[in-house]
């Protein structure tokens, strides 16, 4: 009987799960739960035949068609288990932690009902994570140790698969946004059906709910000196603070002035660890592109790093200046797109720009929204600011912005450096900022800012790739390099993984473009495979495990291209200690 095996393990007066009933309409659903119970693991789940066809998949799902996933198949659920979140209490069978890793619709290729039969079940996922085909092969039985229910989850290669896929770096509810970490934490998680539809209708709804956890764990040290409780809805637009207009000439260190046409960004020095210090604020690091904005008799002009006009590449930005309470200004910030909990991600910003890093002839998507997170303010009606102190000026951009879709001030914490970090980790963030409180704006790399990351990332230069290997076509892998402080670009290893089939074919036709005799690297580049020059003028975004000692990169991964970098500033930055740079930027020591 359909759900009898379900019943049987389960007392549902000891557990939250639903009980069990078979569905009479289908709709194509399917889950992928990630379950801490004795041993962490991913349960698959289909709904088909009126309930769950479930397997348990140790290593989770991948879009590496490369990775052959073990997949047990386990008892029938009911279909009302597709948005179980929370936690099956102790003493119940799976006690432990339960979050919905992903959901979607499936679309089977051919009879789904003839293919499960005969162990090769053909499918179209289009979920939130998990796109494309799949397939689920029974494993033949017959082998020592074997129970008859072993299968293997396979991505098949098509437009979706990510070669070199990491699990990890999607680690996070797609229905609350919350990690395993915090669901057991939370006392409430029992309750999550009743607050779980409001945590998910707006999209950085998780984020201020996090952030207010921690400010009410720390009340006490939010105040200032003036015993005030900070306001530091860091995400939340609608939490930004609307202070009492300003009388710039009374502000120390504005200046009259007319209003520059260029600004350089000011920089951050990479330290190793997050620290809390009372003369410091804390800022998210945020994954997109920096940009300045010069607001002007109500137009818009944004400007990379690099001095680029961006304004025709993001046109729904130019209505900007109508939420902003000035006649000029230059504003600093950062150009984002946010993934479904509200996150930034960089592999959106990519397929919003439609590859045009890569190729002449890529696909844009403007339909993927963006946001510009505004965290400082240089110039106001007349006024220089930049020798005005940082939390001066972020008073005074928090007066002026009138919050919306496309415009979002950038809060912060004082003090509370190490838990923003700890905050900013469990939600796969890249890291955060540091500022000293009464720092300056400078147009230069210093000590005054402090960045932390969470993950190492690193922009290289393609000076060559390699042929391919098996079955793959066009390039092996891409081939790096940094400038030294002599100017000579080195080789520092070679990426293979983390493009998709769209990125890889792109990314080709450029290099052919780019081929060259000559070898652009000052020292030797080890290969086991041939490679072939590339002139030195793109700049791909990596993220690595770690250093070698001869100065490699460790297990490359390619997460896309740049143009707000140009090559020779792909330079090597290691993170210096937190301490020393701390205690030179407050004793006023240059960087």
């Amino acid at each position: 009987m359909a759900l009898e095996e379900y019943r049987r393990k389960r007392r549902f007066e000891r557990t939250p799960e639903p009980p069990p009933k078979v569905e009479k309409t289908a709709k194509h659903r399917f889950v992928v739960q990630k379950h801490r119970a004795t041993h962490l693991h991913y349960d698959f789940r289909l709904e088909m035949q009126g309930v769950l066809k479930s397997w348990a998949v140790p290593k989770g799902p991948s879009l590496d068609p490369a990775d052959k996933r073990l997949a047990m198949q386990t008892e029938d659920h009911p279909v009302s288990y597709y948005d179980f979140e929370g936690i099956i209490p102790p003493g119940n069978y799976g006690a432990g932690t339960v979050m919905v890793w992903d959901v979607g619709t499936w679309k089977p290729l051919g009879d789904a009902s003839d293919m499960l039969k005969k162990g090769n079940l053909k499918f179209l996922l289009r979920g939130k994570k998990l796109k494309g085909e799949f397939v689920l092969a029974k494993m033949k039985g017959g082998r020592r140790y074997s129970k008859g229910n072993e299968w293997l989850l396979i991505k098949k290669r098509d437009q979706y698969a990510v070669d070199g896929y990491d699990i990890d770096q999607y680690d996070y509810s797609v229905l609350t946004g919350r990690s395993l970490d915090q669901i057991t934490r939370d006392e409430a998680s029992v309750e999550w059906e009743s607050n779980r539809k409001s945590a998910v209708r707006q999209k950085d709804a998780w984020l201020a709910g996090a952030l207010a956890k921690v400010r009410g764990a720390r009340k006490k040290s939010a105040k200032d000196k003036k015993g005030k409780s900070k306001s530091s809805a860091i995400f939340a637009s609608s939490a930004v603070r609307q202070l009492p207009s300003f009388d710039l000439s009374s502000v120390p260190g504005a200046v009259r002035a007319p209003m520059p046409t260029t600004i350089r960004p000011m920089l951050a020095t990479l330290v190793d660890k997050p620290f809390t210090d009372p003369e410091w604020l804390f800022e998210v690091k945020w994954d997109g592109y920096r940009a300045i904005a010069f607001i002007e008799a109500g137009r818009l002009r944004l400007m990379s790093r690099n001095q680029n006009d961006l304004t025709a590449e993001y046109p729904e930005l130019s209505g900007l200046p109508k939420y902003v309470r000035a006649q000029t200004a230059i504003l600093d910030g950062e150009i984002v797109a946010l993934d479904e909990q509200g996150r930034p991600s960089f592999s959106l910003m990519q397929q919003r720009t439609g590859f045009r890093e890569i190729g002449r002839r890529g696909r844009k998507n403007p339909s993927i929204p963006i946001v510009y997170y505004v965290f400082d303010l240089l110039y106001l009606d007349g006024y220089s600011l930049l020798r005005v102190d940082l939390e001066k000026r972020k008073e005074l951009l928090a007066s002026i912005l009138t919050p919306t879709n496309i415009l979002r001030y950038s809060d912060h914490f004082l003090t509370e450096g190490e838990a923003l970090f700890r905050l900013a980790a469990e939600r796969g963030l890249e890291g955060i900022v540091a500022k000293r409180r009464r720092s300056y704006y400078l147009q230069k790399r210093t000590r005054e800012w402090l960045k932390i990351k969470i993950s190492q990332r690193i922009e290289c230069v393609i000076g060559g790739y390699t042929d391919p290997r098996g079955s793959r076509e066009h390039f092996g892998s891409i081939v790096l390099g940094l400038y030294d402080d002599k100017g000579h670009l080195i080789h520092v290893g070679q990426a293979g993984s983390g493009f998709t089939q769209e990125t890889h074919a792109a990314l080709w036709k450029r290099l052919k473009e780019l081929e060259t005799a000559k070898n652009p690297f000052h020292n030797k580049v080890e290969s086991t495979r041939r490679v072939h020059w590339v002139r030195p003028e793109l700049v791909a975004e990596i993220k690595f495990k770690e250093w070698t000692h001869e100065l490699k990169l460790r297990a490359p991964v390619f997460q896309g291209l740049r143009t707000d970098k140009k090559p020779r500033e792909c330079i090597f930055e290691f993170a210096r200690p937190t301490s020393k740079e701390v205690e030179k930027a407050e004793s006023g020591e240059a960087a």
